[in-house]
């Protein structure tokens, strides 16, 4: 097939510019096996479940937000701790919010944003309610600023 009979808008041009910048070149892929980090899923998953059971959302949600999976080929992994996380946020007092969230580390609390973009950004909001992400992002901007959302917007460690 010739390059003539291809139409111009399905080339790949960055492919021939060496100077390109790819995702994998702003960032260090998680080490972790894919398999791996799926398991480590699924056991935060079990040890969130056990969390609140026990009505301690603070340490289920620094469980579900260490180590959160990124990066290609952990797709499973990102939907099953994005449905945990979700449950925490769901199942959490709008009363108890503000010190959970003071309770978190820096980088726990700018994971937790981009969780709640994520969650934002599914069709429909999925299974929770529009208010419930829109209150945990006012009381998390409230704590941390602004500069906890431009964290989460600029980091290509995508959740």
């Amino acid at each position: 097939m010739s390059v003539l009979n291809i139409p111009f808008r399905k080339i790949d041009i960055d492919k021939y510019d060496e100077d390109v910048l790819n995702d994998e070149d702003l960032y260090d892929a998680d080490p972790r096996d894919p398999s791996q980090v799926l398991e480590e899923a699924r056991q935060r998953q079990a040890a969130v479940r056990s969390s609140l059971a026990k009505n301690n959302t603070a340490e289920a949600l620094e469980i579900v937000l260490e180590n959160a999976p990124y990066g290609p080929n952990v797709d499973e992994a990102k939907e099953i701790t994005l449905s945990t996380l979700l449950t925490i946020l769901n199942s959490t007092k709008a009363t108890e919010i503000t010190a959970v969230i003071k309770s978190l580390s820096p980088d726990a609390q700018d994971t937790l944003m981009k969780y709640i973009y994520k969650g934002m950004a599914m069709p429909g909001w999925g299974d929770i309610s529009g208010s419930v992400l829109l209150g945990w992002h006012e009381k998390l901007t409230e704590i941390t600023g602004v500069g906890s959302i431009v964290r989460a917007m600029t980091d290509r460690r995508v959740v």
